[in-house]
């Protein structure tokens, strides 16, 4: 596998979910920030649109970290990261995997921009809608699908990491255990390193 990454970017959490699954990849930075960069033939063909993370596998091509962290939980499942099709589960599996792409990012974009908050017309919610629900799904356990660290703890650990970072989470002693528990994981700590954290 390879993973097309760059530090300070949705990269880690690709970066993550491969340390997480402990099998090897190949890290191919890419600087998305200069132009010249993002023009590399083989980097474009992984992601036609010259954002990170894009991965490789083999035949196949993904350039969202949402559907990079789901295509890793289902085609490695030894690496206990994913719910099978048929489990009961699995229906929390991928509304909890496509939150933080779906939900968080458009609800942090409102708060940065300062935009009002129009439950209604947003399919996000607001922002404190969704801070509210993350944290609500937090009570079922220390994972967001109880007791067992599956990957949309990789993306929603991220995002909650990443809204402390930048002074963005409310004072919510859910999410701020919460995000104590991810960084305390190796393989988190591993993904941290490249960034230089």
């Amino acid at each position: 596998m390879k993973l097309y990454w760059c530090p300070r970017t949705r990269a880690f959490r690709a970066a993550w979910m491969l340390e997480e699954l402990r099998r090897p990849y190949e890290r191919a930075v890419i600087d998305v920030r200069d132009q010249a960069a993002r023009a590399d033939p083989d980097f474009r063909a992984a992601s036609p649109m010259g954002k990170v993370p894009a991965l490789v596998d083999g035949a196949v091509k993904l350039w969202d970290s949402g559907a990079i962290c789901l295509y890793l939980a289902d085609t490695y499942p030894e690496a206990g990261l994913g719910v099978p099709i048929g489990d009961p589960a699995r229906g929390a599996f991928l509304q909890w995997t496509l939150y933080s792409n779906a939900v968080i990012e458009p609800a942090m974009g409102e708060k940065v921009g300062n935009r009002p908050v129009n439950t209604l017309q947003n399919g996000y919610g607001s922002f404190d809608l969704m801070i509210a629900t993350l944290a609500g799904g937090l009570t079922v356990g220390h994972w967001i699908l109880g007791p067992r660290f599956t990957a949309p703890d990789v993306l929603l650990g991220s995002a909650v990491h990443y809204m402390e970072l930048f002074k963005l989470l409310p004072d919510n002693a859910v999410l701020r255990a919460y995000a104590e528990r991810c960084r305390a994981r190796p393989a988190f700590q591993r993904a941290a390193a490249f960034e230089g954290a």
